[in-house]
């Protein structure tokens, strides 16, 4: 597989190329492998075995010159695959350190207790809403808490008396996201709330989390006098724990 079919980093890949790659494959599923081989090749190299017609036929060769085999694209996607494979010897060298003895990497929903030197885990919440670029704050969120070798848990709260009440295509987008998020082996959790900021940093507190991922706002007036600008809400909320605000760079200006 190449290094823009891995579905964390499918928001740097379409900030590399411009190109969104539609076709993916859960971290989890890479790490079950028993070794990991970084198969290397520089651009000028790649480059000439595409002209040369050993990649694709001839006449999609010059799209693909234009697209998305640029130079510069090649040259990012290269180093981007030699740190993914770094990382993945770091991840197996953490279990190695947990175990004392070799395995590779298990892959659970939570990662509870504290670390072999008997430090406290970080913890990080993810905060879903109905919101598209909720997808880009869970990839996020999952990559530094792979990172991180930290417990990562997505929460959705609802302001209606139960999830089934949302209006039905707010609690499409929802269930999509939490589905999402489950493929990549991350917790869920669904509570309701009248109040949501408040309900997301109590849910926080109470789990002992210790950084909170939240999307850039952009709700209008309207609905700031509404009480619906979450994410500045949570950010006065919770003053004593790390809140991360994270833009959707995918978004053009005044998109």
């Amino acid at each position: 597989m190449n290094v823009q079919h891995i579905e964390s980093l499918n928001d740097q890949i379409w900030q590399i190329t411009g190109i969104q790659v539609r076709e993916t494959v859960p971290d989890w599923v890479v790490r079950q492998a028993a070794e990991i081989v970084a198969v290397d090749v520089t651009p000028d190299a790649l480059l000439n075995r595409l002209k040369r017609g050993a990649i694709y036929k001839p006449e999609m060769v010059q799209r693909a010159l234009t697209g998305f085999f640029k130079g510069s694209n090649l040259g990012a996607l290269r180093e981007l695959t030699l740190r993914q494979a770094a990382h993945e010897v770091d991840l197996k060298q953490f279990a190695y350190d947990e175990t004392r003895g070799f395995q590779v990497p298990r892959i659970s929903k939570t990662r509870r207790g504290a670390t072999a030197d008997n430090q406290p885990r970080e913890r990080i919440l993810i905060h879903i809403t109905a919101d598209p670029s909720t997808a880009m704050l869970i990839r996020r969120g999952h990559r530094v808490a792979d990172y991180l070798h930290a417990d990562c848990t997505a929460l959705f709260v609802h302001r209606t008396a139960e999830l089934s009440q949302l209006p039905v295509r707010e609690r499409e987008a929802v269930e999509k996201h939490l589905r999402f998020a489950r493929s990549l082996q991350i917790e869920t959790q669904v509570l309701g709330g009248t109040d949501v900021a408040k309900t997301v940093v109590e849910f926080a507190r109470r789990n002992q989390i210790t950084q909170i991922f939240v999307a850039h706002s952009r709700v209008g007036l309207l609905n700031r006098l509404r009480g619906m600008n979450f994410t500045e809400e949570i950010v006065r909320l919770a003053q004593d724990l790390q809140v991360t605000v994270v833009a959707d760079r995918s978004r053009r200006p005044g998109s």
